[in-house]
């Protein structure tokens, strides 16, 4: 890895993070793991420790996982690890000519290289009603301490937004015994992020269960009495009732904290393949960033476990001196009852796509392709399809849509038949 002038990072140097999610945590681990033994001081604007976000709208939310389980490291770790830790503390200034960061409490943190892994945060629904008591967001541990308790058998609940949030959410619900509506403005539901075929299916999975999905559906207001949340009352003038209402319309990067320190950002915290911002000494990961997308020639932004461990792991290496991680496809996943779909790749400017086994049996995938490219897959309950289109896609081999479809060829006999 060549020096910046500044890197690697000396025993004397100070590695400040900001955020507590998934990449800061890596980041500290990964540098710790390579030999890094100067002092490492991460700030949090949650009172918890760093802790893995993707089981709050499943198993977190079901009551199946409690909050230590969501933990990255126990807090003797952080003490073992010379790991200074501010909870609850929010970074409000960079000043990168003195290298220093203001602090909610009036305090300030100084760096030799600063992280910024600020994470996202849900777009606000724009819509009257949206303050309502009964109005819940799913993004950190507050949301869903303050859901789980009203989230009951027979409780009305209106979930606006049919992503993989929302859905998850509407699946946990029906477990739970609410009684579940969702609104979506796209005529389908995951219209952004896959192929009408995987549509069809979650529809009727949803539905098999009790929920309801209403789709083409524009939420004209919220109302309520006595400020708390009563019905939803839709663009046809059709009212929900509804005791819970959950929104989840998409996430905005957090990279305000950039942007007023003059750091190039573009819908995101703009990096290099080292996660370096335009400053030398600050690096960026995780859901706030704006990526070199490798596999794809292009840059993006990825809300992923699989780029906040990999981002981590890029600037670990970068302070260190240690040769850059080689890079996967990334991926992605969604549980929703007994349904496990695992992503592989970026399908969104498919222009063909192939059905592999039949969706009614509930294991089959959906393989897609750019100008005859493989380029992504979702796999429903069929892990061969998913590991075998990474190394696929990390290689770039493209196996023909009639191979893939062929369903007395096993996964491995195709993978072998590509290495050939």
């Amino acid at each position: 890895m060549p020096s910046d002038g500044h890197l690697p990072l000396k025993e004397t140097d100070t590695l400040l993070v900001i955020g507590g999610g998934q990449a800061a945590a890596q980041t500290i681990a990964s540098a710790r793991q390579w030999g890094f033994g100067g002092k490492i001081h991460l700030i949090g604007d949650e009172d918890a420790l760093p802790y893995q976000r993707p089981p709050l709208s499943k198993a977190y939310l079901k009551g199946e996982m409690t909050e230590d389980r969501l933990y990255f490291k126990p807090a003797d770790w952080y003490a073992e690890q010379n790991v200074e830790l501010s909870l609850g503390v929010r970074a409000e200034t960079i000043d990168r000519a003195t290298q220093t960061v203001r602090l909610s409490n009036g305090t300030t943190a100084s760096y030799d290289a600063l992280l910024l892994a600020t994470g996202s945060r849900p777009r606000a629904l724009p819509t009257a009603g949206a303050t309502l008591e009964g109005v819940h967001e799913l993004r950190d541990l507050r949301d869903v301490d303050g859901l789980k308790p009203v989230v009951t058998s027979g409780q009305n609940m209106v979930i606006v937004g049919a992503g993989y949030i929302g859905l998850e959410a509407a699946a946990v619900a029906r477990q739970l015994g609410a009684n579940v509506t969702v609104l979506e403005m796209a005529p389908r539901v995951l219209a952004r992020v896959t192929s009408p075929v995987m549509s069809e299916f979650y529809t009727k999975l949803h539905e098999d269960h009790g929920v309801k999905i209403l789709t083409d559906t524009r939420l004209e207001r919220l109302t309520g009495t006595d400020g708390t949340i009563r019905s939803a009352e839709l663009s046809d003038g059709t009212r929900i009732e509804a005791d819970i209402v959950l929104v989840g319309i998409g996430v905005l990067p957090n990279q305000e904290l950039a942007e007023a320190a003059g750091l190039d950002c573009e819908g995101g915290i703009l990096v290099d393949e080292d996660a370096r911002t335009s400053d030398e000494r600050i690096f960026a990961a995780g859901d706030c960033t704006i990526r070199p997308l490798v596999h794809y020639g292009r840059m993006g932004r990825l809300e992923s476990v699989h780029n906040a461990i990999e981002q981590g792991k890029l600037v670990a290496a970068a302070l260190v001196g240690r040769e850059r991680p080689k890079l996967d496809v990334p991926w992605f996943w969604s549980d929703q009852y007994e349904v496990k779909l695992q992503i592989a790749g970026l399908s969104n400017d498919y222009d063909d796509y192939i059905v592999r086994g039949e969706p009614d049996s509930g294991s089959f995938a959906v393989f897609y392709f750019r100008a005859g490219r493989l380029i992504a897959v979702d796999a429903v309950n069929a892990a061969p399809e998913f590991i075998v289109t990474k190394k696929l896609i990390i290689s770039g081999q493209t196996l023909a849509p009639a191979l893939l479809q062929d369903t007395s060829v096993s996964m491995k006999e195709l993978a072998a038949l590509a290495a050939a």
